[in-house]
């Protein structure tokens, strides 16, 4: 046993240590009226002794905890006479969860909560850096450092200095409110001052939300001039806050502001700006934007946003929005296992310049109910629903004006509909799925304004059945890659005659394999497929084991003759791809590969394989690449109102071209006239202490009102200050 006495020693010495602490009374006597006592205190050490009758001395990697704080040091000194710890360092005082304190001696308390540190360094949430002569601990909430130095830039021993550094007379960090108290503070860039403050406040990295100026950013553009934002962050509790930036140039002066406040059961948030500036077509232009959302009683979510200009221009001017249609609305909604309703009230505003406001559905409320049940008798789901519309325009026209309709401009719509319908399904003989759908349909519209050539009030009854067959088909083969192909086939047939009413909620239909197999492909209810079709096409599927997934959908549409309005017009546009007897052809596919590679394609194409319609996005992303590019054309349609070809693509990216330094780009081009819409570069250069932006844009589009412009921004902010940040791949490394 002897040869196991040296390692046995140690950890006598420490537990002998341990109990002459608590002997020796280190830990604070319980008062009368105290409940429960404290945590004893615990001081480790290699080598322990006892001086006198109120000295304990303890050498060699000494460690004490004590509620919380930890510290680590060379040899620590405790005499009770005087209830002091004398440290000599190094010294590492681990404070709560984000502060740790580094120095070369100390003299403090047994509670670790007052006391001097000399040659100190505090350093919170392993970002913030602050370097003084002396801290001097205040009941473990205040620390005073004389001579200091404030920074979040890695300190590498070459001697350099870090790229920023405040230096200051006096910093007091309040732990408490998480904030920092400068005096005579100045900010060095490298070694040189470049800006004085007398008194200067700053948050610790472990706060979010606290008064104060955020990160500006600087701007030149052709169009609003040169200057800055300044934006300003008051907390105005701990649920609501408000961001007022000014923003000044020699064309502009503007105010933005936004405020968002958090309830028991919801939220909202209003951003807007006021601008005085040379250019617009009114003295002062502004806007507002608004959302909220709010939990109500018996599973009810209420919903609001809000949207208001005062200037067709000013969101594009400023780079707001590229919204030319603006939307308001309030509604209410519930869902639940078996039953669906919402009501909603919008109010739509164009800032398009061939679209007037008078004859724009202005104000536009909307009702629906579905309700389901599975009855065991007759088995399968029964659904029932009801729906009611009405839009109302501000124009009391009662003729047609330049639109494609021969419909009163200044017409109001209301329509009310009520379903019922039965499904049910069935495995047959071979694996082949069958679904049966039968109901009825029941349509009635009131219009105000209607001109002679539209009945002021129409009703309609539509009864209808599908048979929808699916057969699929599955395979894994032995490297774990599965395959599922499915063909599929619907016949269906609706009755009814159409009605002598306008066309103001269907005018733009998709053909996509959303709706491959939807009995009526219109927008809306207020027109319907009507008579016999079949509706067929088949979906492909890959999953591979190592993440490679694709998919693809064929299908086409087959009805005994063309779907027409009253006056003997095709219901659907040309560029629907639903138009005639035979639809055109439908194709749609994805791939997605472990890569981050995802490419989406959808096209429509005519007899002779034309394409009608076509969308392709494909994106490439991981973790140091971000790359999107989108190509789309449409081809010439007057009943979409439009009279030219669409082929446009954009791009947008990010690439990290080193650990500090990423670069990103956007462009987008009109192929059809040759020119580019808009174009953008960036660049931003990031590190554990400071972020800087570089960017510049140029909006090559123009109009009557609107004008090209070109716009360069720069935005320098110093990390540290804010919230904390998970994101340590930033941080800079010291050469050896």
């Amino acid at each position: 046993m002897t040869p196991a006495l040296p390692h046995i020693l140690p950890t006598l010495q420490r537990m002998t240590l341990v109990f002459a602490w608590m002997l020796i009374g280190l830990v604070r006597p319980v008062a009368a009226q105290d409940t429960a006592p404290p945590a004893p205190a615990m001081l480790i050490a290699d080598d322990v002794y006892i001086e006198g009758d109120s000295r304990l001395v303890a050498i060699g990697n000494v460690e004490a905890l004590y509620q919380g704080r930890r510290v680590l040091a060379r040899r620590a000194t405790y005499d009770k006479s005087t209830d002091q710890l004398v440290l000599d360092g190094p010294i590492t005082l681990y404070d709560g969860e984000y502060t740790v304190v580094l120095a070369d001696s100390a003299a403090l308390d047994r509670d670790m909560q007052n006391g001097i540190l000399r040659g100190a360094r505090i350093v919170m949430d392993d970002q913030l850096q602050l370097a003084a002569q002396q801290v001097n601990r205040t009941d473990g909430r205040y620390s005073q450092l004389y001579k200091a130095a404030v920074t979040s830039c890695k300190i590498c021993e070459d001697g350099r200095p870090p790229l920023w550094q405040i230096r200051a007379r006096r910093v007091i960090h309040d732990q408490q409110e998480r904030q920092l108290y400068l005096e005579g503070a100045q900010l060095h860039i490298l070694d040189t001052p470049v800006l004085y403050l007398p008194q200067l406040r700053l948050p610790d990295p472990t706060v979010e939300r606290a008064t104060g100026f955020l990160t500006p950013s600087f701007y030149n553009s052709t169009l609003l001039g040169v200057g800055a934002k300044v934006p300003f962050f008051v907390r105005l509790g701990d649920h609501k806050d408000l961001t007022l930036t000014p923003y000044l140039t020699n064309e502009t002066r503007t105010l933005e502001l936004r405020y968002r406040q958090e309830f028991t059961r919801g939220g909202i948030e209003f951003e807007g700006a006021l601008s005085d500036d040379d250019f617009g077509l009114r003295d002062k232009r502004g806007y507002i934007f608004g959302r909220g959302l709010f939990e109500l009683n018996n599973d009810f979510i209420l919903r609001f946003d809000v949207e208001a200009v005062n200037d067709d221009t000013y969101l594009v001017d400023y780079g707001y929005s590229d919204k030319d249609r603006l939307d308001s609305e309030i509604s209410i909604e519930r869902t639940r296992r078996d039953e669906w309703m919402r009501a909603a009230l919008t109010h739509f505003h164009t800032l398009r310049l061939n679209e007037s406001q008078s004859t724009l559905p202005t104000i536009v409320g909307n009702a629906a109910y579905e309700w389901r049940l599975f009855p065991a008798r007759l088995g399968g789901e029964l659904r029932f629903s009801a729906d009611a519309h009405s839009h109302y325009r501000t124009s009391n026209q009662t003729t047609d004006g330049t639109d494609v309709d021969v419909f009163a401009d200044g017409r109001d719509v209301t329509r009310i509909t009520a379903g019922a319908e039965w499904l049910r399904s069935w495995t047959l003989m071979g694996g082949v799925r069958s679904t049966v759908q039968t109901g009825v349909a029941v349509d009635h519209f009131e219009i105000n304004g209607a001109g002679t050539t539209s009945a002021s009030s129409a009703s309609q009854v539509t009864p209808y059945v599908a048979l929808t067959l699916r057969y699929p088909l599955a395979k894994t083969t032995a490297r774990g890659v599965s395959y599922v192909i499915e063909p599929v086939v619907q016949l269906a047939w609706a009755g009814g005659n159409t009605l002598n009413i306008p066309n103001d909620e269907s005018t733009r239909n998709e053909f996509d394999e959303g709706n491959l197999l939807s009995l009526s492909r219109f927008a809306s209810t207020d027109r319907r497929e009507r008579g016999a079709s079949a509706a067929y096409g088949v979906n492909w599927s890959r999953m591979g084991p190592v993440g490679l997934n694709t998919s693809f959908t064929l299908g086409q549409v087959v009805r005994d003759h063309a779907q027409l309005d009253y006056n003997g017009a095709e219901s659907f546009s040309n560029s629907s791809g639903l138009q005639g007897q035979y639809s055109d052809l439908l194709f749609a596919g994805q791939i997605a590969t472990q890569d981050g590679l995802t490419i989406s394609a959808r096209g429509l194409f005519d007899d002779n394989f034309d394409t009608t319609k076509a969308a392709v996005r494909a994106g490439w992303y991981n973790s140091t690449t971000s790359l999107g590019a989108t190509y789309i054309w449409l081809g010439t349609d007057l009943d979409e109102d439009r009279p030219g070809t669409i082929s446009e693509w954009a791009f947008d990216g990010s690439y990290r071209l080193s650990r500090h330094w990423t670069g990103s780009a956007e462009w987008r081009y009109d192929i059809a006239s040759d020119r580019s819409v808009k174009a953008g570069i960036g660049m931003t250069y990031t590190n554990e202490c400071v972020d800087i932006s570089l960017s510049a844009s140029r909006r090559f589009t123009s109009s009557t009102i609107l004008e090209p412009s070109t716009d360069l921004s720069l935005t320098v902010g110093l990390r540290g200050f804010s919230a904390r940040t998970e994101d340590k791949s930033f941080v800079r490394e010291c050469r050896k």
